[in-house]
């Protein structure tokens, strides 16, 4: 019965998933400039006046999520499209003056490279390294600038998910280098923007070339780029701290960031704030994934997707920023990405 029991639910999540997937193309995917529309509804495409290029990288990670979970060509030929759709959209050149952003592009490019084997998606993840490389220098002791025009404000946007790339280039292409990169990078980052009491991670210091740390910023962002940096590390090296760094920091973020007694990731806004709980829920799930993690991540990654299911009217169009509401109005793209990296989460631990 237990065996049957298991068979007949196997597949819930990576239904469910399926659904998002086919809604995130239903209502945002616009032929016409081969990219997603910013927000649904769109008529005739007219919300598209400005370019959400991070957004976007985050949707060349949904679509390959997708591609990894079912193998279904259709996932490659829509990354191909927006592939050229974006390159078109930025002038024919992948380089952005933010510096966190190019980093989720490249990471991004590699994972769909890694899927497919398509020779100019390495070159595009490896061209963007190139420049982020850059951004490293001395103020503050290290770390990897936001933006080009501010290269004294360093914040853990712009650090931890460096890390996560070198270590994945690491991985993938066997530089040591990369892998020193991936360390030194993590390094500043724990000794400058890391709690040393509870693992919370801050958000940045010196955005106002005061020095001060923005300990009052307290986003699901910054818990789930460092989780994802640790754990990459702890899988690459076998080393233990970054383990437990990764633990203590999912404790943190549940800690300070979700309500009692369910647990449920806050709505932290509209605009860039939407995908915040999309990027944690993410490497929430790569940590749960560790067959030997000390967390309950798993446990907590399909409380939030049953809630957000249930709120959507069991598989209806469009995800809220509250993951227990149902939306009303227009729903922006960062919105239903998270819902969509949620539910890919839930459907990778299914899978496990």
């Amino acid at each position: 019965m237990n065996e049957r029991r298991h068979e007949m639910t196997a597949t819930l999540w990576q239904a469910r998933a399926d659904e998002a997937q086919r809604m995130l193309e239903e209502r945002y995917w616009n032929p016409s400039i081969r990219m997603y529309n910013i927000q649904s509804p769109c008529p005739n495409g007219e919300c598209n006046t400005i370019f959400h290029y991070w957004w976007m990288a985050h949707a060349v990670e949904a679509l390959t999520d997708g591609l990894e979970r079912t193998g279904d060509p259709r996932y490659a030929q829509r990354l191909s499209e927006l592939y050229d759709g974006l390159l078109t959209r930025n002038g024919g050149v992948w380089p952005n003056p933010l510096y966190d952003d190019m980093e989720w592009m490249a990471i991004g490019w590699l994972r769909a490279h890694r899927a497919t084997g398509e020779a100019r998606y390495k070159e595009a993840a490896l061209l963007l390294w190139a420049d982020i490389q850059t951004g490293w220098n001395d103020h503050m002791g290290g770390g990897i600038a936001w933006q080009k025009s501010q290269l004294d404000y360093k914040n853990t946007p712009a650090n931890a998910p460096a890390a996560i790339l070198a270590a994945r280039l690491y991985e993938a292409f066997g530089d040591p280098a990369d892998l020193a990169w991936a360390e030194k990078i993590y390094r500043w980052l724990r000794q400058s923007l890391v709690d040393p009491e509870t693992g919370f991670v801050w958000d940045g210091m010196n955005r106002q070339q005061d020095g001060v740390i923005d300990k009052d910023w307290k986003f699901t962002y910054c818990q789930g780029v460092y989780i994802g940096a640790a754990v990459e590390l702890y899988r690459l090296t076998g080393e233990s701290q970054y383990k437990r760094d990764a633990e203590q920091t999912w404790r943190a973020a549940l800690a300070e960031l979700t309500r009692e007694p369910d647990r449920l990731f806050p709505a932290e806004g509209t605009g860039d704030g939407g995908l915040f709980k999309g990027i944690l829920a993410r490497y929430g799930g790569h940590l749960a994934l560790l067959p030997d993690a000390d967390s309950d991540a798993a446990e907590v990654l399909y409380a939030n997707a049953q809630a957000l299911w249930q709120a959507s009217g069991e598989g209806a169009t469009l995800f809220g920023g509250a993951w227990d509401e149902q939306p009303a109005g227009e729903v922006e793209l960062s919105t239903q990405l998270s819902g969509v990296i949620l539910l890919e989460a839930a459907a990778l631990l299914e899978g496990r």
